[in-house]
């Protein structure tokens, strides 16, 4: 395959950034993207010149730290797949590819593809666990769980705090990312006795960092990876309202 790629170049959170052009010939389909990339690189260190910056850990779909705006969409074409899990076969041979960060206020770039997303550690930091002192554990099943309530935090619980929600969203919101962890441990014994401070002091924070609310765009869950259900936005609204009112 021949591709030609337009790569977003940024020294630094204050320098300018701009779509820098490469074009790669010879790109295997069943390479994945980031191989396609490491090719980049090694063709541009043969060249002498400075290598793209992008992030990356597991390549396996588990980490999320992979993640890319390609051609418009966050981790790419691929439904439910991180940008590691996206090959090459997606694409044709002669396509033009555009590869940008993550867009976002409380994603801010830190050298080319490379964003800083600290502020999802502060959301979880914030009050993102149980803290309540439960003595020795408990045995397994000494205290019951209805199913349903146990699926439901296995399923928000399946969020790997990519971003790729806020990538997609038009006002840069986190409401899917706190929504999951806010109703993963909702769903739970454990995490009632916490659990109206918890959705007061996260969603608090996440305000704080920069990023916008909710407007039923739909796309975070569209974007997701782990395909993230809208509904646990409804629970973080419903036990928000909940510790307000309880306030009062």
């Amino acid at each position: 395959m021949d591709l030609t790629l337009k790569v977003w170049r940024q020294k630094g959170p204050h320098e300018k950034g701009r779509l820098e052009e490469h074009r790669l010939t010879g790109i295997s389909p069943d390479m994945s993207f980031l191989e396609m990339l490491d090719e980049l690189n090694e063709k541009l260190v043969r060249e002498d010149r400075e290598p793209v910056a992008f992030e990356h850990d597991c390549r396996e779909g588990i980490c999320g730290a992979c993640g890319l705006v390609i051609n418009g969409e966050p981790h790419g074409p691929g439904e439910r797949t991180t940008t590691c899990q996206l090959h090459m076969r997606h694409f044709q041979s002669g396509d033009t590819i555009t590869i940008e960060p993550w867009r976002a206020r409380g994603f801010p770039v830190i050298k080319d593809l490379i964003v800083d997303r600290s502020a999802f550690d502060s959301i979880i930091q914030s009050h993102g666990y149980i803290s309540v002192s439960t003595g020795r554990a408990p045995d397994g099943h000494s205290e019951l769980v209805p199913k349903q309530s146990a699926d439901q935090a296995m399923d928000a619980a399946e969020c790997i705090g990519c971003g790729a929600c806020v990538a997609a969203c038009p006002n840069g919101s986190a409401m899917l990312f706190v929504a999951a962890k806010v109703s993963h441990l909702a769903s739970l014994p454990q995490g009632r006795p916490e659990a109206a401070r918890r959705v007061m002091d996260m969603s608090r924070t996440m305000f704080g960092c920069g990023f916008g609310n909710c407007s039923n765009h739909y796309e975070c869950e569209a974007a997701c990876p782990k395909g993230i259900n809208l509904k646990f936005i409804a629970k973080l609204n419903r036990e928000y309202m909940k510790s307000y009112a309880g306030r009062k």
